[in-house]
């Protein structure tokens, strides 16, 4: 080889070298990590692990998520176990939760194609279906947020509410449309099968939870031990309270349902998360069909008969939730169970989404 020719050699060795060629050639990038499940809540108060625990706590620490990764496109980092179980927290409110489960989903490091996503989260229920630190797995979440709104004080005399549905004129008028988003129906074949997965789990009573109950005499489900239930939940970022705004969730649930839904839990997050996870879907990132919502009972969303509804709220406004600590404990212990059968069965799980008996 010539002098020269051996130059250009060397020089284009030199150029392919610190433009990194020879590099990627070797070490091709890692692939996407297959997740199984995605656990969702929406808050934790301190630290992930060790201190007064919010929604993810329990999660980290009993399903062993002890691989950090950093998420710096959403609100907090997420946390991976050796069986493929992702656990994430969106922040509190329907946009944080949209903004966070969307960066994750489309995070590259992620294979989330087959993965079940489960929320699982704390919420206000309502006492003429539900006992406090009782479960809910949701079939319909309704969005409260899309609306038109007058206030009560110059409402029609013959308007129930001033909230008024988009495009319409009055409360209610029909025929009732969601083409914005304002429901959203999972999957009920798989809804069935995680209520009747979960149905005997126990959940915890106290003589603190007999208590807050039996202020709520003439309400039957109310008074009951926990229990894991089926119903809709009501999706809204104004953190509502009283028996007015709780006949307002009931029939804005039957509304925009068709008269087939059962509000039982508010929540503020679900909407915004639904909403990210249904793009997903529609870009090939997740499969809205493996979607779950289960919500836990921390406090009723109303007063207890003969309490005025301001002096209610100002019990809560601190987070003195009268089921705070057994809801986080039940959104764990009864979602766990459907983790733990999705990991175990994942040679079935993988390929065929499970449904009711």
């Amino acid at each position: 080889m010539c002098l020269l020719s051996r130059q250009l050699f060397f020089t284009l060795v030199l150029c392919l070298a610190s433009c990194g060629y020879f590099s990627a050639q070797a070490a091709p990038p890692d692939e996407p990590i297959r997740i199984k499940v995605v656990v969702v809540t929406m808050f934790e108060r301190g630290e992930d692990t060790g201190d007064t625990p919010g929604e993810f706590q329990f999660w980290v620490e009993r399903e062993h998520l002890d691989r950090i990764l950093p998420m710096p496109s959403g609100y907090h980092h997420v946390r991976l176990n050796k069986d493929g179980v992702l656990g994430m927290v969106t922040g509190v409110g329907t946009a944080k939760a949209a903004a966070s489960v969307m960066a994750v989903g489309l995070d590259p490091r992620f294979d989330l194609s087959k993965a079940y996503w489960i929320v699982a989260g704390i919420g206000g229920g309502d006492p003429a279906d539900v006992s406090v630190g009782s479960a809910v797995w949701a079939d319909h979440v309704v969005d409260g947020d899309l609306a038109f709104e007058i206030d009560a004080r110059q409402i029609p005399p013959n308007w129930p509410t001033g909230y008024v549905p988009l495009r319409k004129a009055a409360p209610y008028e029909q025929p009732a449309s969601d083409v914005y988003g304002e429901m959203y129906t999972l999957n009920p074949q798989l809804v069935g099968w995680a209520s009747h997965l979960t149905q005997d789990v126990p959940l915890a009573d106290s003589d603190s939870l007999r208590k807050s109950r039996a202020r709520f005499a003439g309400f039957p489900n109310a008074l009951k031990p926990p229990f894991v239930a089926r119903g809709d939940t009501l999706s809204a970022s104004t953190f509502w309270h009283g028996s007015k705004m709780d006949e307002w969730a009931n029939a804005w649930t039957s509304y925009y349902t068709r008269g087939t839904g059962n509000y039982m839990v508010a929540a503020m997050e679900d909407s915004g998360t639904l909403q990210a996870l249904t793009f997903l879907s529609q870009s090939g990132r997740v499969d809205l069909q493996r979607v779950l919502i289960l919500r836990t009972v921390s406090n009723y969303d109303r007063e207890a008969p003969g309490v005025p509804a301001a002096e209610s709220l100002q019990e809560m406004v601190s987070g003195n939730y009268s089921a705070y600590m057994p809801a986080l404990a039940a959104a764990q212990v009864v979602g766990d169970r459907v983790v733990r059968d999705i990991v175990q069965h994942w040679a079935e799980r993988e390929s065929t989404i499970p449904h009711a008996p």
